[in-house]
């Protein structure tokens, strides 16, 4: 599949349509160094499917875990994540960066 924001989208609508409750994460922000550009979807279901991708990683991981809060509680969430460049050099990245992740209950 694809993986342009509307064929994200349709994957979630479909979704939705066989019964699931499924959150949506956007990326929202972007500074220095991000795998994935502002604007760039996630979608999630409540049994754990997964359509897109918002960084990769454990931020994909963190991102799903709390897409389950957001659906079980409907309240919407922006998460914060990010790496200095002199903690970059520790763990063998080229330069650090930071992006926020907004993520909404869609049904």
């Amino acid at each position: 599949m694809s993986d342009t924001s509307e064929d994200i989208l349709a994957t979630a609508a479909g979704w939705v349509a066989q019964g699931e409750t499924v959150a949506l994460a956007t990326v929202v922000q972007t500074w220095g160094s991000s795998p994935r550009p502002a604007g760039s979807r996630l979608a999630i279901s409540a049994s754990g499917r997964l359509a897109g991708s918002v960084s990769g990683g454990c931020i994909e991981g963190a991102v799903a875990d709390a897409a389950q809060q957001t659906m079980a509680s409907g309240t919407p969430q922006v998460l914060s994540f990010g790496v200095s460049d002199e903690m970059a050099w520790e763990v063998g990245l080229a330069c650090g960066g930071k992006v926020k992740v907004f993520v909404e209950k869609l049904a």
